[in-house]
């Protein structure tokens, strides 16, 4: 699909603006979020050597090469905003399809735009005297909303290209970091012996690469956005494999300067590795914490713009099958952006930041974006049964990489399901309690639409 696709759509409808750097920004700036500022930490306790750490951080990211390239194919084949509620409906799972939105609007999607915004509030407390009451943080988490809000509201160029400048200023501090950092680290602390009481050998490197999985998950918010990308057949590969480059090469440079600036040890037991890794590099040191903090300001909003983005499309998506309420189809006239799904997205984020302990929910959900991931995975073998399946880019040995992708989630489904599996029953029987209802209800609005035409 090229210029033509773009004219020929109708007012009604989005329109086809964003290119390769456009959509690029939004996958990288989704996948490098604030994990990456907690995640060292984890993945280091859990592997107990330096080695181990820059190894799980590697191959970690090399098992996500899979998941992506299958990403890749499903967005060329269907080149609509939406992403995995498109795949799974497409598959023929039109209430699983449903239940997937239904649970990201409701349990995930607002919920990440509230999270962020505190985030952010918070951090600039650092450098914001009086900034020390809940009150005046809640107020300006809501005014981030609204600001990002408006931003993609008014124009999705004029929020792509804000997303490819604040993707690209926020990497640049890591490189710094892993460039600067080279002339200092140590090679005996990348060779130190394994902590004491740490496992070791094949249980360290498969408990740390789990303990990565969550830093690389991200480069999927592209794919909601594949019916604004311009050649899709040929942008959404390039954009799902340069991503996951890019942000391996990143993982595995912070990692192995990490190692090699701070035993491992003191690496596993700090809140706070990133700003402890600069501390050890000679004229920084003095100022880690200050350049952590606005590090942290530019990658959680970074992130932040990226959802408040490409999340209102998946609710879009499913008002135009009639599997919403049909107000969430709405394309403001002027700006050709989903307008009203941009509103509510907002309206339901800031009345969460008011919520005190709301937060705490998300956590019950993981259980159920595992599930979704696999499903997903699982309907490849569905997909290349359709006669009417033409993918633009097809996935090397798909077959072998779809395996390897939902074996690689499966595994970590069972880790969740066995570390909190009274939260993962409850998130389970609530999505199902309330998703099923509301997907009867709204086919049964479809057919009495039907039956009146």
């Amino acid at each position: 699909m090229g210029k033509n696709t773009e004219t020929a759509k109708p007012q009604g409808e989005l329109k086809r603006k964003l290119g390769l750097g456009a959509a690029l920004a939004v996958a990288v700036g989704t996948t490098v979020g604030s994990g990456i500022f907690s995640s060292l930490s984890d993945v280091a306790n859990k592997s107990g050597s330096a080695t181990i750490l820059i190894l799980a951080f590697v191959i970690g990211g090399l098992i996500m090469i899979p998941q992506n390239l299958l990403y890749a194919e499903l967005a060329s084949a269907y080149p609509e905003d939406g992403g995995q509620y498109i795949w799974l409906k497409e598959a023929g799972w039109r209430p699983v399809a449903f239940l997937n939105g239904w649970l990201a609007f409701w349990a995930t999607d607002p919920c990440t735009c509230s999270v962020m915004s505190l985030a952010i509030a918070n951090y600039l407390a650092f450098f914001i005297p009086g900034m020390n009451s809940q009150l005046i943080i809640n107020i300006v988490a809501i005014a981030i909303i609204l600001i990002f809000t408006t931003l993609h509201y008014r124009s999705v160029e004029a929020g792509a290209r804000f997303q490819a400048f604040i993707t690209s200023l926020k990497m640049l501090p890591f490189f710094i970091l892993i460039g600067v950092g080279l002339f200092f680290i140590k090679g005996e602390l990348l060779t130190a012996a394994p902590m004491a009481g740490a496992a070791t050998g094949a249980a360290a490197l498969l408990a740390g690469i789990a303990a990565t999985t969550w830093s690389y998950d991200g480069a999927i918010g592209a794919c909601y956005m594949t019916g604004e990308v311009k050649d899709p057949h040929k942008t959404m590969p390039k954009v799902m494999i340069y991503c996951i480059i890019i942000v391996i090469l990143l993982y595995a440079g912070l990692s192995t300067i990490a190692a090699g600036l701070i035993p491992i040890d003191e690496l596993a037991a700090s809140t706070a590795p990133i700003a402890l890794a600069f501390s050890k590099i000679p004229m920084v040191g003095a100022a880690a914490g200050v350049v952590t903090a606005l590090l942290a300001i530019l990658v959680i909003t970074g992130s932040m713009s990226g959802a408040t983005m490409y999340q209102p499309r998946l609710e879009y998506a499913m008002a135009k099958d009639g599997l919403w309420y049909h107000r969430f189809a709405e394309v403001h006239p002027k700006f050709n952006t989903p307008s009203f799904a941009l509103i509510a997205q907002a309206g339901y984020a800031i009345i969460l930041v008011c919520v005190s302990g709301i937060n705490d929910l998300l956590g019950y959900f993981t259980f159920i974006c595992l599930v979704k991931n696999m499903l997903v995975f699982c309907t490849l073998f569905v997909h290349h049964k359709k006669a009417t399946y033409q993918p633009g880019w097809r996935c090397p040995a798909w077959k072998v990489m779809t395996v390897i992708a939902i074996l690689a989630n499966g595994i970590l489904l069972v880790s969740t399901f066995m570390s909190s599996s009274a939260a993962s029953t409850i998130a389970s029987v609530v999505a199902l309690a309330t998703g099923l209802p509301a997907y009867y209800f709204f086919e049964h609005k479809n057919k009495k639409r039907a039956q009146g035409q």
